[in-house]
């Protein structure tokens, strides 16, 4: 059994097959809202290419960092798969640290919540800042859980699972707790990868993520350096989730 504390090699598999791309509208979204004529765009947090590898094939050039080994793997063998190129950094966003400068910088799908220490947050705001050339757009898209879900020591299990294209599968099990009043939600999640009644592997996970209100997300972006800091609609539409899009110039 393997044990890792986030995004290990049967995470990023399920991930893959469960999340493989980003929507049309969402894809939209970001087209439309990245700036024109600014070299290319960064996307923070950028996990295995569910955004970046579309937008890379709709021509938009892009590169892309996350903490991640397997993730970025997964990325740049997408990225191959679909003969495109983009350039891929393996480092941690709150020590950002890249030799290059971009006009936008996109966070999407809530992952900027998984920084849960608020100086992390903060940090990985100011470095993004310090990398971005003008128009300098920060594009930062956030939910907050259902208002049900926020229920302190009453864990949510969920039970899923994922076939691969080999024919095998993943399932995970996942409990996670939401401690509302310090916004903080912690999930502690099982991967286990079979193929029928074969055991070929398994991984334990602990994340965590917490989330904000409009005003302090706001606030949060402006301290960072960011300047006309707007929020709006989310660049996708989710049932279970209260999304909302972050839109700031540098």
């Amino acid at each position: 059994m393997q044990a890792t504390s986030a995004y290990g090699p049967l995470c990023t598999l399920f991930y893959d097959a469960d999340k493989p791309r980003a929507g049309d509208d969402e894809l939209t979204y970001y087209l439309d809202h990245l700036p024109d004529d600014s070299g290319p765009a960064l996307e923070a947090m950028c996990g295995s290419g569910r955004l970046l590898v579309p937008l890379a094939a709709s021509g938009r050039s892009v590169h892309g960092v996350d903490a991640s080994p397997s993730m970025l793997a997964s990325c740049e063998a997408r990225l191959t798969d679909a003969g495109l190129r983009a350039t891929l950094f393996r480092q941690n966003v709150a020590d950002l640290n890249l030799p290059f400068r971009y006009g936008a910088a996109i966070i999407a799908a809530g992952s900027f919540q998984l920084l849960t220490d608020p100086s992390a947050a903060r940090a990985a705001l100011e470095r993004i800042r310090a990398h971005l050339v003008p128009p300098a757009r920060l594009l930062l898209d956030l939910f907050v859980p259902p208002e049900g879900a926020q229920r302190l020591g009453a864990p949510l299990v969920e039970v899923r699972s994922a076939q691969l294209p080999d024919g095998t599968r993943i399932a995970l099990r996942s409990e996670t707790t939401m401690f509302a009043e310090a916004r903080l939600a912690r999930t502690a999640s099982r991967y286990v990868r079979r193929r029928g009644s074969e055991h070929l592997g398994e991984e334990n996970e602990a994340t965590a993520f917490t989330w904000y209100s409009p005003d302090e997300i706001i606030a949060l972006v402006k301290e960072a350096g960011f300047r006309n800091v707007e929020v709006g609609p989310p660049a996708r539409a989710a049932d279970d989730v209260r999304g909302y899009m972050v839109v700031a110039n540098g």
